[in-house]
């Protein structure tokens, strides 16, 4: 594999992880939200797990059309993902909060992708990468507009 779409397969299978590992953490919230927000947050909380369930879908299938074997386990996303798990159960706040900055972290991930794409001159990965910035600066816009 030449090496800058080595480093575009890369920046993917980071921004895999973190979608994945963000998914998971959206809908364990979504399950335990509590308080006074619960019904905006639960129906919020939901459809953004949905559309991650699709992101991470077609991100590991674009690694895939890389020809490289796209990762899988949690083992794999943990060693990838910027974005932590959170075994707790915080506050309705405070999710919103770490959802925020993962979203934001997220984002970064997906501006990796379009960067190295543009360098190996892959625009199908580009517009991917272009397209989750938007979809992540949008939920975090989304989720601190509760906060103020």
């Amino acid at each position: 594999m030449d090496p800058k779409q080595k480093q575009v397969v890369e920046a993917l299978e980071a921004l895999l992880s973190d979608s994945y590992t963000l998914y998971l953490k959206t809908h364990s919230y979504h399950w335990n939200v509590t308080g006074p927000m619960f019904s905006t947050l639960h129906t919020m909380f939901e459809q953004q797990y949905t559309e991650l369930a699709l992101a991470v879908d077609e991100i590991a299938e674009r690694i895939r059309a890389l020809g490289a074997p796209s990762p899988g386990s949690y083992s794999q996303f943990q060693e990838r993902a910027t974005v932590k798990e959170d075994a707790t159960v915080p506050s309705a706040e405070d999710m919103i909060r770490n959802l925020v900055a993962d979203h934001t972290t997220v984002a970064r991930s997906a501006r990796n992708v379009a960067r190295a794409a543009d360098a190996a001159d892959d625009d199908a990965s580009g517009d991917l990468g272009v397209r989750r910035i938007d979809v992540h600066e949008k939920s975090a816009w989304m989720l601190r507009s509760h906060l103020e």
